[in-house]
């Protein structure tokens, strides 16, 4: 199986940050990390090895970011409107740096954002607000409004609120989108969401399913037995709802 490491320094975000890429062909997968992850999580989970078939048949390509979570919204010792601004630079990375790079680099193919836990909100996220740039949605045990504290999880943002914070929560934003360019993008796109039944954020993925739904735009739910918030689960998730056309 091919493996690429690649490295630079990236303008947006004044520091070097790292991504794996994994095959030769095929769709180009982005994988937004957990909260704590790296660009070599996915690896580390075991979770390339289980999609080693569609990898290695050319059916997909994996692209394994790095994660500045702690420099932004959980960089707790900033002030709240700093955390996202920081978050915006991440996101301009990967407009303007990642997917030019994939695109000059990579053989053709739809781009696919995915994500794990908190990579699942960066993922969503990023899909919700540029969906002109990507094909399709899977995003695993994610959490959707970073301003409700849910469980042992607490409001990110102390309370604060702007509209910066509402463009970027996509349980606040996405009820209030109408016609236009943006909304037709939207259902151009394939949304997959899995999460565990008891997990604390399945409520706000039963939430975002109904928007996408009520939005016109095609998606599907699947809720597993137990808390499925967790590195197995996730290993056993990714065959059944990554690939295209799961076997």
């Amino acid at each position: 199986m091919k493996r690429e490491h690649h490295t630079w320094y990236s303008p947006e975000l004044h520091r070097t940050m790292e991504l794996l890429v994994f095959g030769h062909g095929g769709e180009k997968i982005l994988v937004f990390p957990t909260r704590d992850g790296r660009f070599h999580e996915y690896e580390d989970l075991r979770i390339v090895e289980a999609l080693h078939p569609w990898i290695e048949a050319g059916q997909m390509q994996l692209v394994c970011l790095d994660n500045i979570a702690h420099e932004s919204l959980y960089c707790f010792w900033c002030r709240p409107q700093d955390r996202f601004l920081r978050y915006l630079a991440y996101e301009r990375y990967v407009l303007d740096e990642v997917l030019p790079w994939l695109h000059a680099e990579l053989p053709p193919g739809d781009v696919v954002a995915h994500g794990l836990s908190m990579g699942a909100f960066f993922a969503t996220n990023f899909a919700l607000r540029h969906p002109a740039r990507v094909q399709r949605l899977v995003a695993f045990s994610g959490r959707y409004d970073l301003t409700r504290a849910v469980e042992h999880f607490s409001d990110l943002l102390d309370g604060y609120y702007d509209d910066t914070v509402y463009f970027n929560t996509p349980l606040h934003f996405l009820p209030n989108l109408e016609q236009g360019d943006m909304l037709q993008n939207l259902r151009d796109m394939r949304v997959t969401l899995a999460v565990g039944r008891d997990d604390p954020f399945m409520p706000q993925n039963i939430e975002l399913q109904q928007m996408l739904v009520a939005k016109g735009v095609p998606s599907e739910l699947f809720l597993w037995d137990g808390r499925a918030h967790q590195g197995g689960a996730w290993r056993r998730m990714a065959p059944l709802y990554l690939p295209s056309v799961a076997e």
